[in-house]
């Protein structure tokens, strides 16, 4: 008789005000993609899979709209930073600092994020 090995289960997780949240597992992110999630304080985070692998969270709303819709936006890179473009107006903002590409004086927070089995 084979036994097949256990399926581990990767989590992400977000840095919020009283520790981490646990948004959803990796499996269920698609490179390229965003995805939002409602945080404990009614805001929402913006939560993205780049094509490396690599997993980032922004706040959701863009500040020139006030829309919620950058986890819509389109993902790609700059100098080799990634970004994420808005859907609406187009600005773009790195996902690893949430400054805007177009604008130094704006800003979208940027959470820290982990992964973990």
């Amino acid at each position: 008789m084979t036994i097949a090995p256990e399926k581990t289960t990767v989590l992400v997780q977000l840095a919020v005000a009283d520790g981490w949240l646990t948004v959803c597992e990796l499996s269920r992110l698609t490179p390229g993609r965003g995805v939002a999630a409602l945080l404990p304080d009614g805001r929402q985070a913006a939560v993205f899979l780049d094509r490396a692998g690599r997993v980032f969270a922004l706040d959701n709303t863009d500040p020139f709209t006030g829309a919620a819709v950058l986890s819509r936006g389109l993902i790609g890179s700059a100098q080799g930073r990634p970004f994420v473009a808005s859907p609406l107006l187009k600005q773009r903002f790195d996902l690893g600092t949430g400054r805007c590409l177009e604008d130094d004086g704006v800003a979208v927070r940027a959470y820290e994020v982990r992964t973990v089995a």
